[in-house]
């Protein structure tokens, strides 16, 4: 009998490696989701495959900056356990969440110009928010898959 086949192997994966997993996923992730949604829905258009990864790899920058200053922020007002503060926590995550999706178009309006166009309400910015929402969708679902895996 083939000895090799019962045999499990460990091997240790460092940080780097991890970090470096846990991001290049999720901007295949990031990359899939954009397409298929600029594929599939005339409010969104871009020009290039080429393009949409750069955009994909931009995204996944900005909202991985969101979400790391969102929990800065988190952070000064938990210290305080006070009902002001978890009110004023709450309103800042909101705040921070809505705000940075409104910089970030213009980043990406800025950088791509016009290889990157969303159309429709607000002049694309709910297009912009539909696509934010699938991505991070698609992101939850994927690390949901990944811990039944455990």
């Amino acid at each position: 009998m083939n000895d090799t086949k019962n045999r499990t192997t460990h091997t240790t994966v460092s940080r780097k490696q991890e970090l470096f997993l846990r991001y290049f996923t999720m901007t295949l992730i990031d990359l899939t989701v954009l397409n298929l949604v600029a594929e599939y829905w005339d409010r969104i258009s871009i020009s290039s495959f080429w393009i949409s990864l750069l955009i994909a790899i931009t995204l996944q920058i900005l909202l991985k900056m969101t979400i790391f200053f969102e929990h800065y922020v988190a952070e000064y007002f938990n210290s305080n356990a006070s009902l002001k503060m978890k009110i004023l926590r709450v309103l800042s995550a909101w705040a921070i969440l809505f705000f940075s999706k409104l910089i970030i178009l213009e980043v990406l309006q800025f950088i791509f110009s016009d290889a990157i166009v969303f159309t429709g309400a607000y002049h694309g910015l709910i297009a912009f928010i539909v696509l934010v929402a699938a991505i991070l969708f698609a992101e939850f679902l994927l690390v949901r898959f990944y811990k039944s895996l455990a």
